[in-house]
């Protein structure tokens, strides 16, 4: 006879719960940036620079949090 494999654990899937918080981060990220981005649009007087600027970076975090937030499960 072969010896047995050794099983691995088994990680638990997300529940939708996780996909709601996720949702919820990447929506707040963004909102946060484009808010920010027009605030200072308006403080500044230059119309599209910021919110451009603050979209740009809203994202990039949102990706991130994703990124991180996705790894625990892989």
């Amino acid at each position: 006879m072969l010896p047995a494999k050794p099983v691995k654990p088994v990680k638990p899937l997300p529940s939708a719960a996780v996909f709601l918080g996720l949702g919820t981060a990447v929506a707040g990220c963004v909102a946060v940036g484009v808010f920010a981005g027009i605030f200072l649009d308006g403080r500044a007087h230059t119309s599209p620079l910021f919110l451009v600027v603050g979209l740009v970076l809203g994202v990039a975090a949102a990706v991130a949090t994703v990124v991180t937030q996705v790894r625990r499960f892989l």
